[in-house]
């Protein structure tokens, strides 16, 4: 049984192949049942997590695909390209529903709201943008960062959107504020932010190539705590369903797992890979890694 952070190790190792170029990103389903990747050979492809086998591979991105997400249901996954554009696709029949125009540079990431209803996208245009999953349309442009947004995360309660962007800030928008000036600036970091999330209770945290984490109380932009350890940029964030630990994986191939309240690294997971692109815990306590070329580590 497992009883906390210190007894993760490496218990299962998978490789999800036919990959024609490198992986750009990589998203679970929330009972991680398949698995989407984004890969520059223009291509997103789903795949079967317990057999490893490749379930379909999916035309109509133009350009590298940068981002994926899957919906809350497990019904619909999204990806966005360097094509500019944003795809919305129905899992079961593998069809697209909606394509997303309203960027006008890459897309690099995209990211569902807690209910599936809304999806947010960040770009090389210094925007994110809030869509209408069901309609396929724009609700809100978030405006502000003086460079790409690379990173967006919805609350628990889906009041607040943070995008993390390679200003080295994050901004943290209310989303039900009709104030124009309803944005919370967090600065602090001194590299690229590569990644945020939000802790159940309401907790923030971003990850950068400064090689940090930092915790935040998103409201009043108060900094909490720094996180340092890592010694390579920091890629992906995952808090803990309970949010007493955060886990942070970094492309000096660990992920770590940090104590919220005591800010202290608790273990350090060593994978076989060089750099560790995605990081989960699952409803049931395990931790998912994974790095580049769509190699997957399972720890628990």
């Amino acid at each position: 049984m497992f009883r906390g952070p210190r007894d993760y190790i490496e218990l299962d190792v998978k490789k999800f192949g036919g990959h024609k170029d490198e992986v750009n990103a990589v998203a679970f389903s929330p009972d991680f049942q398949f698995v989407v990747t984004g890969c520059d050979d223009q291509r997103v492809r789903v795949f079967n997590t317990r057999s490893g086998e490749m379930v379909c591979k999916l035309k109509g991105h133009s350009g590298a695909v940068k981002s994926v997400a899957v919906s809350c249901d497990s019904k619909r996954f999204a990806s966005g390209s360097y094509d500019k554009t944003v795809r919305i696709w129905q899992t079961s029949m593998g069809e697209t529903l909606h394509v997303l125009l309203g960027h006008t540079k890459s897309v690099e990431v995209v990211v569902f709201s807690p209910d599936g209803s809304k999806l947010a996208s960040g770009s090389w245009d210094r925007t994110a943008i809030l869509w209408d999953v069901e309609r396929g349309f724009p609700i809100k442009i978030f405006e502000g960062h003086n460079s790409l947004v690379q990173s967006i995360a919805f609350s628990h309660d889906s009041n607040m959107l943070a995008t993390g962007s390679w200003d080295f800030t994050v901004r943290v928008w209310m989303l039900q504020s009709n104030d124009k000036n309803g944005v919370q600036v967090l600065e602090g970091h001194k590299g690229n932010i590569h990644a945020v999330t939000f802790s159940k209770d309401g907790m923030l945290a971003s990850g950068s190539w400064d090689k940090t984490v930092k915790l935040w109380n998103p409201r009043t932009g108060r900094l909490l705590h720094s996180l340092s350890g890592h010694e390579g940029w920091v890629q992906a964030l995952s808090f803990s369903a309970d949010g007493i630990y955060i886990a942070s994986a970094g492309d000096d191939g660990s992920v770590r797992i940090w104590d919220v309240e005591t800010a202290k690294c608790v273990n350090i997971l060593e994978g076989r890979t060089d750099i560790a692109q995605y990081c989960a815990f699952t409803p049931g306590g395990a931790l998912i890694a994974s790095g580049a070329w769509g190699t997957t580590l399972a720890l628990t």
